[in-house]
């Protein structure tokens, strides 16, 4: 089968693109810009057209495939449609490529990458995950018929994705735009996820997912299941060590109570297809993930973190790791550099926002991340974060030991010591590294 990408630049469509080239199909696509995703692709063997164009749509393809972001007015969606060759969203298409493996799949509105990457590691099977974990280098690996995968509950796609396994880390109410701001509706799709499943793992003391009603489940019960836990640096990289019910000891990489609770979750799913020691010494693999508790530079004065937090309950947790890694190398100052990511998003959640950096010492607020076409909401950054006296910059610039801030394209701060914190879902991961 000829696959066509449209939108194959992206961490979610890239993975898909690469997962069925390995299965043997033959893969092509499109972006709207090259970028660092569709250069690697074209190394692979996966011709990547840019811009997107619609010469581009051949009469050879069997099927083109479109991210979320493309709209109706995409050239590459119409010419297919006027062919008359088979078209299918992203959610659409999971069917077609996860149907006949047997799938582990994670979902969650938080750590469900983390998890879906600690379980990856640990089964050494083929991934498909949101984000680039550092065991492997890629958002993807194809290995055999067994998949950890990142299951996303943000368009309800994760009911597509033939779940062997359902884990589920938490089910915090998100992207609520999406089942019209009714919780009835939001909680059914996690019920009818979960019981898609043969095996389900679920965290048993969210909130959320008490809601839900589910019986037979491996509940996890972190306050009890969760044991001994301690957090060590090894050579400046962060391990959080901890005993998991009656299965001995574990160490995973990156710090705090959550990543405890997500590796724990990979853990008791694993267990039905490896034994213990197994496990645990796969879990060595793990590496964490690139832009999550991301540490991009390093000395004896500085640590540069970049961290892909964008919702105050993740930001909170992130927060809570940089405590610990102060703890541990004592430099004594947290600052952080938020990039709020998408209107809605900051205007939803404004409340948490307000409370979720209060273990800083310094506070930068850069522009909101948007995209094109979101309705613009009035914020008084200003005043309702008054309470950290922030600084507003327009962006930054990072060299070796230093973080310097840009407003009206000047330089008028600069950070030298200290951990420097960078949150957010945009551009900020690139402007944090040189």
């Amino acid at each position: 089968m000829k696959v066509h990408f449209i939108g194959i630049g992206g961490i979610g469509l890239s993975a898909l693109a690469r997962f069925l080239n390995n299965d043997g199909h033959k893969v092509c696509g499109s972006d709207m810009k090259s970028s660092p995703i569709t250069r690697e692709l074209e190394n692979e063997g996966i011709k990547v057209s840019c811009p997107q164009e619609a010469k581009n749509i051949t009469e050879d393809l069997d099927l083109v495939i479109y991210s979320a972001a493309v709209t109706d007015e995409n050239p590459e969606l119409i010419e297919a449609r006027l062919k008359q060759i088979r078209t299918l969203s992203r959610k659409e298409a999971l069917p077609i490529i996860l149907g006949d493996k047997k799938n582990f799949c994670v979902a969650g509105a938080h750590g469900k990458s983390t998890t879906t990457a600690i379980l990856a590691s640990i089964l050494q099977s083929s991934a498909l995950i949101g984000a680039i974990s550092k065991d492997f280098g890629s958002n993807f690996r194809y290995v055999n018929d067994l998949v950890a995968f990142e299951a996303d509950e943000s368009d309800a796609s994760f009911l597509l994705s033939n779940p062997y396994c359902s884990i589920v880390t938490n089910a915090e109410p998100e992207h609520m735009e999406y089942y019209h701001y009714d919780l009835d509706k939001f909680y059914g799709a996690y019920e009818k996820f979960i019981q898609l499943a043969k095996k389900r793992v679920l965290n048993g003391e969210d909130e959320h997912i008490k809601k839900l009603k589910i019986q037979e489940a491996d509940f996890l019960y972190p306050s009890v299941d969760i044991k001994n836990l301690s957090y060590l640096l090894k050579d400046g990289e962060p391990f959080t060590k901890f005993n998991l019910k009656d299965l001995g000891s574990f160490e995973v990489w990156g710090f705090g109570y959550h990543i405890a609770i997500d590796a724990s979750l990979a853990i008791l799913a694993a267990l039905d297809v490896l034994e213990v020691d197994e496990i645990r010494t796969n879990l060595e693999n793990y590496k964490g993930i690139k832009k999550r508790f991301d540490v991009v530079q390093k000395n004896e004065k500085i640590a540069v973190i970049d961290d892909y937090a964008h919702h105050p309950t993740e930001i909170e947790a992130t927060m809570k790791s940089v405590e610990l890694y102060d703890n541990l190398t004592n430099m004594n100052r947290r600052v952080v550099i938020w990039q709020p990511h998408k209107y809605s998003r900051t205007h939803d959640n404004l409340e948490g926002f307000k409370k979720c950096f209060r273990r800083c010492d310094e506070l930068v607020i850069l522009p909101i991340w948007t995209i094109p076409g979101e309705q613009v909401l009035d914020i008084d950054f200003e005043k309702e974060f008054a309470q950290y006296n922030p600084i507003f910059a327009d962006s930054l610039k990072t060299s070796d030991g230093k973080i310097e801030l840009i407003k009206d394209g000047q330089i008028f701060h600069s950070f030298e010591d200290g951990i420097i914190l960078g949150v957010g879902a945009g551009d900020i991961t690139y402007q944090l590294r040189h």
